[in-house]
């Protein structure tokens, strides 16, 4: 401020704490205050309305917990005491954040005099104690509504009735919302009638109205209760007209609930491709495949679907075994990677991510189509998304041993390109499929070439399970002539691999055959004579 040449007053202080409130910037807003508490030179007149603003940016940054340490630090002095519209502040806060025992808490310091000995000057005879009003008792239904406690709701109709307050259209809407919640539908409609004894109903309640007939499962009914509210000439919500499109498609009722786009359009402040989404999602959700098709189709002609849309009914037509559609809607996205020329074109364009990917790789092993899986996985990499071995080893594994090596070793040279040590698994895995083909020195190769971290997983027990478990992709020749590799390499260095060792030895105990032949049980003594002689070295 000093910097800026501003005027340490009141009025600029609460200017600057409601812009950062607008922004959203509540960090700020407690340095803010956290100053203004710590200055001796500046001598505040208005102290509780600048307390009070902070209270309402905090509230607008849905900040509860640092709302209330405002709240309390008001109470130290008699010139930021809360007034009502304090209580008013934090109680909308709290409500909304379903902070029941904290709200509780601020209905009692209302009602209670200062804990705290305050110095009253002149004013001797002052007394900040106030009951709660009407805002404060709907505060505390929104609580009630975030914990789903309906018995909240009638104490509040219980305490209006003792302070002789009547209960207004938007409490009433608050305490069919509390019903709702919890599940209570036949109170929501007794409430209903209730407040159309006493005052006119709102959006809001017409909008808890829709919304508990969808939940009974009474379209119709919910088209009259709109129409009614019409015909009354209430103007209804966006997320009255957004409730009721979903209700229609959770019916099955798509392209009715696409005439609900345009009363959303006349009062929402929500992209269109946001709408589309969640009529798209509930005729999903329930079951309508076609109708969330429908609606995905028709969205293009107003709005361009964003990835979120493309990713929700690429899932959908995968979950309802419609693999070809899904297809042509992934291959769709990656022909928009092919015409990216401007920036402007990534916000006109819908190109995959990595969810996107991993959908079409788990629909592909689900469906066994290996050639287009492994398609896909080349296209994630060409993509710049990297190889995830909690995500993705497990197809790379299924798909190599139902005979389609090219992600295998797509993978492999994606982890040495990128100078990451292969997984266990998949160094195991590719040793397997080597030696399968009888190329031992390749097999070799992924051992020698990539050390692993650690020694476990290539334990002697855990390569003879591996030749236990694989017994029959293997010639005993080509597991021979494995062991001769192996102690060549190890005779030649001056720091045997272990792993190596470990290697020899359980071909030692899985050839230990009577089917063998007699140049196979030579070549085999070979080798055990070299590890008797690495046993010599080692034990001097």
């Amino acid at each position: 401020m000093r910097s800026a040449k501003l005027k340490f007053n009141d009025y600029s202080i609460r200017r600057i704490i409601t812009i950062l409130g607008n922004l959203g910037n509540w960090r700020r807003v407690i340095q803010v205050i956290e100053w203004l508490q710590k200055r001796e030179r500046f001598k505040s007149h208005k102290l509780r309305h600048v307390y009070t603003a902070a209270l309402d940016a905090l509230g607008k940054s849905r900040r509860p917990v640092e709302a209330l340490n405002v709240f309390h630090a008001m109470q130290q002095q008699m010139s930021s005491y809360p007034d009502l519209v304090a209580y008013h502040s934090i109680a909308v806060t709290l409500g909304q954040a379903g902070h029941m025992k904290e709200l509780f808490d601020v209905i009692d310091i209302m009602r209670s005099p200062p804990k705290k000995k305050l110095k009253t000057g002149v004013f001797e005879n002052w007394d900040p104690r106030l009951e709660p009003d009407i805002v404060v008792y709907n505060a505390v239904l929104n609580a009630c509504v975030k914990r789903k406690q309906w018995e909240g709701a009638f104490w509040v109709l219980q305490q209006l009735k003792k302070q002789g307050l009547q209960p207004s259209a938007v409490t009433y809407g608050l305490v069919m919302e509390v019903m709702f919640s919890c599940g209570k539908y036949n109170l929501v409609h007794e409430f209903f009638r209730k407040l159309q004894k006493s005052s006119i109903p709102n959006s809001l309640t017409y909008r808890v109205l829709v919304n508990t007939f969808w939940k009974e499962g009474k379209t119709d009914e919910a088209i009259s209760a709109v129409q009614e509210m019409e015909r009354r000439g209430i103007v209804g919500s966006a997320a009255l007209y957004y409730d009721l499109a979903r209700c229609l498609c959770a019916a099955g009722r798509g392209h009715e609930a696409l005439m609900q786009i345009d009363k959303i359009c006349k009062v929402a402040n929500k992209p269109l491709v946001v709408t589309h989404t969640g009529l798209m999602q509930a005729s999903l959700d329930s079951g309508h495949i076609q109708d969330g098709a429908y609606i995905f189709e028709k969205m293009k002609e107003i709005c361009a679907p964003n990835l979120v849309t493309c990713n929700i009914m690429l899932k959908a037509y995968l979950a309802h075994g419609m693999f070809q559609e899904a297809k042509e809607l992934f291959e769709q996205m990656l022909e928009n990677t092919n015409n990216l020329s401007e920036s402007t074109d990534y916000k006109m364009r819908v190109i995959p991510d990595i969810y996107t990917f991993n959908i079409m790789l788990d629909a592909c092993v689900t469906e066994k189509r290996w050639d287009y899986f492994e398609y896909v996985y080349q296209r994630m990499l060409y993509h710049g998304y990297h190889f995830n071995p909690k995500r993705h080893l497990r197809m790379i594994l299924e798909a190599s041993r139902a005979g389609k090596e090219g992600p295998l070793e797509i993978t492999w040279k994606h982890l040495t390109a990128t100078d990451r040590i292969p997984p266990a698994p998949l160094i195991k895995e590719r040793f397997c499929a080597k030696l399968e083909k009888d190329d031992h020195v390749a097999a070799l190769t992924c051992i020698t070439n990539n050390p692993p971290k650690g020694l476990q997983p290539f334990s002697k027990s855990s390569w003879l399970n591996l030749f236990q478990e694989n017994s029959q992709r293997f010639q005993k020749d080509t597991l021979v002539r494995l062991m001769n590799g192996a102690s060549n390499i190890v005779s030649n260095s001056s720091l045997p691999n272990p792993i190596l060792v470990y290697l020899m030895q359980s071909c030692k105990d899985f050839l230990l055959a009577p089917d063998l032949s007699a140049a196979d049980m030579d070549s085999v003594k070979n080798v055990f004579a070299v590890e008797s002689k690495l046993e010599v070295v080692s034990s001097r």
